[in-house]
C-alpha cells in the first residue's frame, strides 16, 4: 500500500473557510501539515523537505526552500494569482509544477477597492469611531462622480474596477502593456502610454499591478507630486508597488488626500511600520480576495489543481510548463 502523500498548506482563508476544498483533501486521504502563512524562508524551511506537495499563499518560496523540498517536492499550488513570492524559474528548472487560480477574485477584490475608496472619500472611519465613542463630529467629504480613475493594470481586476467606476459616473483611464480595445470601447475607457503625462490629471489611482523589478516603488515622491492636492491612491495590488514613505510624507503635508491599502511590503507589518496610523490613511490585513464567495471559488480550484497534478493529469491551470509527476 502507497503511504500517504502530504502536503502542507498555509494560507490561512483556505483552513478558516468552510467548503468543497476539505472534502476533496479528504476524499484522497492526505496527510495534512497545517500552518498559518504567510511564512518566511525560515519558518518554510523548517516545514518543507517531507513533504510532496504544497497550497500555499505568499509565502517566501525561494532557491533555498527549494533545494531544501527536494527531491520529494511534487507540486506547489498557488491559493490565489500573485505569483511574486515564488522563483519560478526555479522552480520550473527543477522540473517542479505550477498550478495558480486565475479568475476567481477578481469581483471580491475590485469591491474591496471601492470599499477602500469610499471610507477614505466620505471620512468614514474617523466619524463611525466617534460617534461609537458618543461624539457628533461631522466631516465634510467628497463624491466620486465626475472623478477621473486611472487604473494601472487592466487584466481582470482592474477590468472589474474600471467597470464600477464607470457605474459611479467616474471618468476612467487605463493603463497596461497589453490592450484590451473592444472592452475599453465598450466601457468607454481611455488607454493612456505615459503615466507622468496622466497624473495630473487624476484625482484617483488605483494599483492593479503584479510586483516585479519594473513595478517596485512605481508610486513614489516624483509621481506622487504630479498628482493634484487632494488626490487619492488605493492599493489592492502589492505592497511594494509604492514607496511607503514618500506616500507617508505626501499624507502629513497634506498633498494626497488618502491612501488606502489592502498590501503592505511587510506582512504581517511590524507595529511601527510607517503606514500604520498614517494620518487619512486606512489599511486592511490582505482581506480583499477573502469572502465566504471568493474562498470557496479559489479554495475549490487550488485543490483540484493538486489534486489533478499529483495524480499525473492536467490542472486547471498551471503556471509553468514543468512536467507533471508520474503517478506512483
Amino acid at each position: 500500500m502507497a503511504a500517504k502523500k502530504i502536503i502542507l498548506i498555509t494560507t490561512t482563508s483556505f483552513q478558516d473557510v468552510p467548503g468543497i476544498h476539505h472534502d476533496l483533501l479528504d476524499r484522497e486521504g492526505y496527510q495534512l501539515i497545517r500552518q498559518r502563512g504567510p511564512l518566511s524562508e525560515d519558518a518554510m524551511l523548517d516545514l518543507v523537505g517531507e513533504v510532496d506537495g504544497m497550497i500555499c499563499g505568499d509565502d517566501a518560496i525561494t532557491p533555498v526552500v527549494i533545494d531544501k523540498a527536494l527531491p520529494r517536492l511534487q507540486v506547489i499550488s498557488k491559493y490565489g494569482i500573485g505569483l511574486d513570492k515564488i522563483d519560478i524559474d526555479y522552480v520550473t528548472n527543477n522540473s517542479i509544477p505550477l498550478t495558480f487560480c486565475p479568475g476567481v477574485n477578481h469581483t471580491t477584490v475590485a469591491e474591496h477597492t471601492f470599499t477602500l475608496l469610499l471610507s477614505l472619500c466620505k471620512n468614514l472611519l474617523p466619524q463611525a469611531n466617534d460617534c461609537a465613542r458618543g461624539l457628533w463630529n461631522r466631516n465634510t467629504g467628497h463624491e466620486i462622480f465626475g472623478k477621473c480613475m486611472l487604473i494601472l493594470g487592466m487584466g481582470r481586476i482592474g477590468k472589474e474596477v474600471a467597470i464600477r467606476a464607470r457605474a459611479f459616473g467616474m471618468e476612467v483611464t487605463g493603463y497596461n502593456r497589453s490592450w484590451d480595445d473592444s472592452f475599453a470601447q465598450a466601457h468607454q475607457i481611455s488607454r493612456i502610454t505615459d503615466i507622468e503625462s496622466a497624473l495630473p490629471q487624476t484625482d484617483i489611482v488605483s494599483l492593479h499591478l503584479p510586483f516585479t523589478e519594473d513595478t517596485h516603488n512605481l508610486i513614489n515622491a516624483d509621481r506622487l507630486a504630479l498628482l493634484p492636492k487632494g488626490a487619492f491612491v488605493i492599493n489592492t495590488g502589492r505592497g511594494e508597488l509604492v514607496d511607503a514613505q514618500a506616500v507617508v510624507n505626501a499624507l502629513e503635508s497634506g498633498h494626497l488626500g488618502g491612501y488606502g491599502a489592502d498590501v503592505l511590503d511587510q506582512e504581517p507589518p511590524p507595529a511601527n511600520h510607517t503606514l500604520l496610523g498614517a494620518p487619512r490613511c486606512v489599511i486592511t490585513p490582505h482581506v480583499g480576495s477573502r469572502t465566504y464567495e471568493s474562498v470557496a471559488r479559489q479554495a475549490e480550484m487550488a485543490a483540484r489543481n493538486l489534486i489533478l497534478a499529483l495524480s499525473g493529469e492536467k490542472p486547471l491551470a498551471q503556471a509553468n510548463n514543468a512536467p507533471l509527476p508520474t503517478p506512483v
